[in-house]
């Protein structure tokens, strides 16, 4: 699923970003997208704490920023696969780490975001 860059960011905020503190800081460039990894579960459904070593970080992330997308040789702008608040599957390994507010961010590429988690 294609979505516009037009209806991930309001016309009042170019580029997007959110109200969090780095999204406010960094701003993504060309096809280049802003995540925070979502915590692992510590309790099992039945209620069980789970201690660190059986804790499984998903590769599931929040889009927190995105940038404007990037073109073809054409000149034509490619819209964005994900906006911001998406849920989205990321690669275990790649991306550029950044650590803001002892806080850990991530930015991958577009073309590394693996899908989007629909809720």
């Amino acid at each position: 699923q294609f979505l516009p860059q037009k209806e991930a960011c309001p016309a009042t905020q170019p580029p997007c970003f959110i109200a969090m503190s780095i999204a406010k800081r960094f701003v993504p460039l060309v096809d280049r997208i802003l995540v925070q990894k979502l915590k692992s579960e510590v309790k099992t459904a039945s209620g069980i704490l789970l201690p660190e070593s059986a804790q499984q970080a998903p590769n599931w992330a929040k889009v927190l920023a995105v940038g404007p997308g990037r073109l073809t040789k054409e000149g034509e702008l490619v819209a964005m696969n994900v906006k911001v608040g998406d849920t989205v599957v990321i690669p275990e390994y790649g991306g550029i780490n950044l650590k803001f507010d002892n806080e850990e961010f991530h930015v991958f590429r577009d073309d590394d975001i693996m899908g989007i988690i629909e809720e």
